[in-house]
């Protein structure tokens, strides 16, 4: 609080009138400075008016002395004003302000020592001793004053503001003090907690281990907000950052060419107000650091605190790992190479071993054959050329026996590679299997129970009727076989909708299917065998009682009709086998009940027409050529596809083409058939071929008008599907 002036005292003092003076200190807080015209005093120090009388009472003394724009203005002041008389500090005048900082105590009259008890152990009585012994004003800023309104009660603490003046008369003698202030508790309060606060963030900044600065942009030689300096760092910054000393250096003179990158991003920042975090190599150091950067509000301070820490180890680190694994990723890459090398080895010598279980198996059934061909053969022509000519009839019926058997051998083979010739058609397979009762149950004998439950709206599917026939009975047989003692046996059929997990575990895709069945209470399969099952020639069956081809039959036909197995089984627990066939939706009318191909063999035909027979092997050729002119046909030979596109490119009238497969020569039997129908398009056409070649079937049907003959066949299937043809069947 700012002194008055002795000037302004000594005017009021000789009677002039009350001034009122406005003053700025250091541009902090303005004063008003009020002096009041001093009041005579006699020798005890009692006022005189100038006449000489003394007072009765300061409040009359002010109504009578102080000019009343003074009065109201020592009445109305912000600040608390007192004034004391005499060596003792006797309360002469106080102003409301002052009545309300000592909590409203009636002091006029009273000394401070009696109005103020409290303030003696403060120090305050020797401050007015000492400033009315010097004549020296006293000036305190933020003073602590413990106030106790009640004694013994109480103590408030309040932070003041105040000027002691010292009050001088005409000779310049001290009569007096006034005492001017303002309670700064509000202020002072705030700013200690500003400086605990700011004090426990110091604390903070500097305790922790992440670096922190704040930076100040300023204007540049670069323009506005180029540059920055640091204005507060903690002791992390230089250990972090390896730079020591930052406080007051400017960026452009640390960094020099980095300097435009930390402007960037941190000047993003001030402008956006928007916070970032990044990681940024601090080329001067060749140290690597991820940063968080935020605005310090308001804008206009132009300030932004980043905190960061040092993760050059963690970067290296990193690249090491980064090497590792390539190093780990090439080591795998070559051990996986190795591994896949030695599957690769091991698949071959499982392959080797299948394929030489399966040719000893073909090697061994098709001895036993071709002995019966060959004996029979041979006995027959001994005879003949003995002349005895009777009993003749049992050696071709052995060797034809022999004959069937090695082609239903073939068949098996063929259903395996999933290369047998298939007639798919429409198929009920509630029907079909209810239809196969009767030779089921004659099959596995009366000791086995048959049952079949069948699924209620079950779809159909489109599939070889003779051929599921064939698998369902195979499958039954087998399920008799592992009953020796009986038991029963259930055939289900059920519309089964197979997911993405359990379409796999049967080598199917996700959809549905159309899912027949065989369960029997029979031994049931170890781990060991139920990998084997499908496998051809394995079984385990007594010698002479299998040939290891059934299950493998039933295999390669789901397969081959877009389908699978299934397999579920236990030892004493019995088996399941599920055949999925695909679902294929089809018009009432054209669902076939039984294994009757679609397009029906028939006997009986007329034997007049003109047949082109193309094949490559002159034997098979020769008979087919024969046994059909026996038949009354007209035949036509072509030994490849471009004889015969001679032949059925000029005017004779053909009305069969009967094409083998396999041609040689650039053509093979289904680009002969298309070439023949673009001349012919109204040309019935038979395929005879070992298996069943892909080209042939367009999306697994033939066309109209067109069947397929598999090799070996007898001379009256040749005849029957000839006239099957002609016929329109």
């Amino acid at each position: 609080m700012l002194p008055c002036p002795h000037a302004s005292l000594r005017h009021v003092l000789a009677g002039g009138g009350g001034r009122q003076r406005a003053r700025d200190e250091a541009n902090r807080r303005r004063h008003v400075l009020i002096a009041f015209p001093a009041v005579p005093c006699d020798e005890s120090h009692r006022p005189l008016h100038p006449g000489g009388d003394a007072f009765p009472t300061c409040e009359r003394m002010t109504r009578s002395t102080l000019n009343p724009v003074l009065a109201r203005m020592f009445e109305q002041a912000p600040t608390f004003m007192a004034l004391l008389s005499g060596p003792d500090h006797r309360f002469e005048l106080t102003n409301p302000s002052y009545q309300k900082l000592i909590g409203e105590r009636e002091v006029l009259g009273l000394t401070v020592a009696e109005g103020l008890p409290e303030t003696a152990a403060q120090g305050f009585l020797d401050i007015l001793d000492e400033v009315y012994r010097t004549g020296m004003p006293y000036r305190a800023d933020a003073a602590r004053y413990e106030m106790q309104v009640v004694p013994g009660g109480p103590r408030e603490t309040r932070y003041l503001d105040f000027v002691y003046q010292p009050l001088r008369d005409a000779e310049e003698r001290v009569t007096g003090i006034f005492v001017e202030g303002a309670d700064v508790t509000d202020r002072v309060l705030a700013q200690k907690l500003r400086n605990e606060s700011e004090a426990f963030y110091e604390w903070l900044f500097d305790s922790i281990d992440e670096g922190f600065c704040i930076i100040q942009f300023f204007d540049g030689p670069h323009g506005p907000d180029s540059d920055y300096v640091h204005i507060r760092a903690n002791a992390a910054y230089a250990r972090h950052a390896g730079i020591p000393n930052v406080v007051g250096r400017k960026l452009r003179e640390m960094v020099g060419d980095e300097a435009d990158a930390w402007v960037e991003r941190y000047g993003a920042v001030l402008r956006t107000g928007e916070p970032i975090r990044f990681q940024q190599e601090l080329v001067a150091t060749g140290r690597y650091l991820e940063l968080t950067a935020l605005r310090l509000e308001p804008r206009s301070r132009g300030q932004v605190a980043v905190f960061f820490h040092d993760i050059t180890e963690q970067r290296l680190a990193e690249a090491a790992l980064a090497r590792l694994n390539a190093t780990l990723e090439q080591r795998v890459e070559e051990r996986t190479s190795e591994l896949m090398a030695l599957e690769e080895t091991l698949r071959h010598s499982q392959k080797m071993e299948a394929v030489g279980q399966l040719t000893g198996g073909i090697a061994h059934d098709f001895n036993n054959l071709l002995a019966g061909i060959g004996g029979s053969l041979e006995m027959l022509s001994q005879r003949l050329a003995q002349g005895r000519l009777d009993d003749l009839e049992r050696y071709v019926s052995g060797a034809l026996t022999a004959t069937r058997r090695a082609t239903a051998l073939t068949q098996r083979l063929l259903a395996y590679s999933r290369r047998q010739t298939l007639d798919p058609s429409p198929l009920d397979v509630n029907l079909l299997a209810e239809g196969m009762l009767d030779l089921i149950g004659r099959s596995v004998g009366p000791q086995v129970t048959v049952k079949m439950e069948r699924a209620g709206a079950l779809w159909t599917t489109f599939a070889d009727p003779g051929q599921l026939e064939s698998a369902l009975l195979n499958l039954c047989v087998n399920a008799r076989d592992a009953m020796p003692h009986g038991g029963s046996l259930v055939i289900r059929t059920a519309n089964a909708r197979l997911g993405a997990q359990d379409a796999p575990r049967h080598g199917l895709k996700p959809g549905d299917y159309v899912a027949l069945s065989v369960s029997d209470t029979g031994t049931g399969m170890t781990e060991e065998i139920a990998a084997h099952a499908f496998e051809p020639f394995y079984t385990t069956k007594p010698m002479g009682q299998g040939t290891g081809l059934g299950l493998s039959m039933v295999y390669g036909f789901a397969g081959q009709s877009g389908g699978g197995l299934g397999l579920e089984t236990a030892p004493g627990r019995g088996t399941t086998i599920t055949v999925y066939l695909p679902r294929r939706d089809m018009a009432p009318g054209q669902v076939v009940d039984t294994g009757t191909p679609v397009a029906a063999e028939t006997a009986a035909g007329s034997t007049a027409g003109t047949i082109l027979v193309v094949d490559d092997e002159p034997l098979i050729r020769m008979m087919t050529t024969e046994r059909l002119e026996d038949e009354g046909y007209i035949v036509l030979e072509a030994a490849n596809g471009a004889k015969a596109m001679q032949i059925l490119g000029s005017d004779r009238p053909i009305d069969l083409l009967v094409t083998d497969v396999g041609l040689p020569g650039g053509m093979n039997g289904r680009q002969v058939a298309d070439a023949a129908r673009r001349v012919r398009p109204d040309l019935r056409i038979l395929f005879i071929t070992g298996y069943a070649e892909q080209a042939v079937l367009h999306h697994g049907d033939l066309e109209r008008g067109m069947q397929i003959l598999t090799k070996p066949f007898d001379m009256e299937q040749l005849n029957r599907r000839v006239r099957a043809l002609l016929a329109g069947t």
